[in-house]
């Protein structure tokens, strides 16, 4: 169990001394009863808002008084305390209109989403669990705090929130809960997509992603109707044998747990059922569909309010996806020269996983995926130019040659064209020779 920090044992010390309650509450419970690593230390307390400034004086701080939270620097680190509380009306689907104070931990964590996140731990390790958390902790499930519909009623980013742990945590969804999930799915439309996105980020990125996503297309389908074609959509087609949806479930499980790459599996194939056509043979074929899973992506993306690197970064990723790269070192070369090594490598992450989400009988593209990673790395500790700042002439050494203004970069880009195909070497003796001797007349 994770050893909590001192100074929330300070904090929470000088609470019980005083005659008050201190337990530490909600995620940091759950963590160290799972053996996880605790994100935040959430702690509750009897003790008044103004009891606690009171008590820490010049190291308290009124940081949420509306909701009972006093903040407590100690040593330099924040600590903050909550009064228990009973929430009020939720009005906007989010946040309660107004709270009470009340002094039964009992009341405060009848408040809260799930069993697993309403357990309580004083200093010395005795747990108030109140609702079973801890069976549903051992047995991996998430199990809403008396009636799904009330709690997600009350705060509908719960909906999101659920299918987020049951994700990173590989935990399944008690059957009333995910009913009302399902039945409650409409009202993510009152929530802030920022905070959509942050939820969606964890979710993709959880052991069980996979899982969620194919039971709860539906859900996702409320700020993601691209999704929706997808699922059900039979690809008539040798290389796959699951749906879209599947195929995708499937890729995003399929690519390391990293959020460029996961978004970019969620969108790679959302243009596919708009791009559906059999041929003669009754085989399916999806022509142009990673252009119009960019063009979906980046919908998506200024939706959901993507930062503009992110952003420009999966689109990349989904616009590249199904482009075939011949494992030369020209086309690796050329690749590099687009992507960088950093955005090639991803690209490569994300190739691998799109077959893995494939028909068996096509895991051999593996090996040729192998084989352009190997030449890129080849070509990487070789050091081989595939960027202008690379070229081992400048402009200064074309100004040397008696260019000036365009002309300078006009010729660099010709020159860097040569050396990128491999026709010209990229040093500097050679290229400048072939500048003074033919780069006038030589024609890209």
């Amino acid at each position: 169990m994770e050893e909590i920090p001192a100074a929330v044992q300070f904090v929470c010390g000088q609470l019980e001394q005083a005659g008050y309650s201190a337990y530490l509450v909600g995620g940091c419970v759950r963590e160290m009863l799972r053996g996880g690593e605790v994100q935040d230390w959430d702690r509750t307390s009897d003790a008044l808002p103004q009891k606690v400034l009171n008590l820490f004086s010049t190291e308290a701080f009124p940081t949420g008084l509306r909701h009972g939270t006093v903040t407590v620097k100690h040593q330099g680190l924040p600590v903050e305390i909550t009064t228990y509380r009973v929430d009020g009306a939720y009005c906007d689907g989010r946040h309660p209109q107004q709270v009470t104070f009340t002094r039964s931990l009992a009341e405060d964590l009848r408040r809260r989403d799930f069993t697993v996140n309403a357990m309580a731990m004083d200093l010395r390790g005795n747990l108030t669990d109140l609702y079973h958390g801890q069976t549903d902790l051992r047995q991996g499930v998430i199990r809403c705090v008396g009636d799904p519909d009330s709690r997600f009623g009350e705060d509908a980013l719960r909906i999101l929130r659920g299918l987020r742990f049951a994700s990173v945590m590989g935990f399944s969804i008690e059957e009333q809960t995910a009913a009302s999930i399902h039945r409650n799915q409409s009202l993510l439309q009152q929530i802030a997509p920022e905070r959509i996105r942050v939820e969606m980020d964890k979710l993709l990125c959880g052991r069980g992603a996979a899982d969620v996503l194919l039971a709860y297309p539906d859900v996702l389908g409320v700020f993601l109707p691209e999704i929706l074609p997808s699922v059900g959509f039979n690809q008539r087609n040798p290389h796959h044998c699951y749906t879209v949806w599947e195929h995708t479930a499937r890729s995003v499980a399929a690519v390391p747990p990293e959020r460029v790459l996961r978004w970019t599996m969620l969108l790679h194939d959302t243009g596919k059922p708009s791009c559906f056509s059999l041929d003669t043979s009754g085989v399916g074929h999806f022509y142009g569909h990673g252009k119009a899973s960019t063009a979906m992506a980046v919908r998506c993306m200024e939706r959901l309010r993507f930062d503009k690197k992110t952003a420009e970064q999966i689109k990349t990723l989904v616009d590249w996806h199904d482009r075939d790269i011949p494992r030369t070192e020209k086309s690796i070369r050329r690749a590099l020269s687009r992507l960088g090594e950093e955005g090639l490598r991803q690209l490569i992450a994300v190739k691998r996983a799109d077959n893995l989400a494939q028909h068996p009988d096509f895991r051999w593209v593996q090996n040729e995926i192998t084989k352009a990673e190997g030449i890129m790395s080849s070509l990487l500790t070789r050091e081989e130019c595939f960027s202008l700042r690379q070229l081992a002439v400048d402009g200064n050494d074309m100004m040397m040659l008696g260019l000036r203004g365009k002309e300078v970069g006009t010729m660099l880009e010709r020159i860097f064209k040569k050396v990128l195909d491999g026709t010209l070497p990229n040093e500097k003796d050679k290229l400048l020779q072939w500048t003074k001797e033919k780069g006038e007349t030589d024609h890209v």
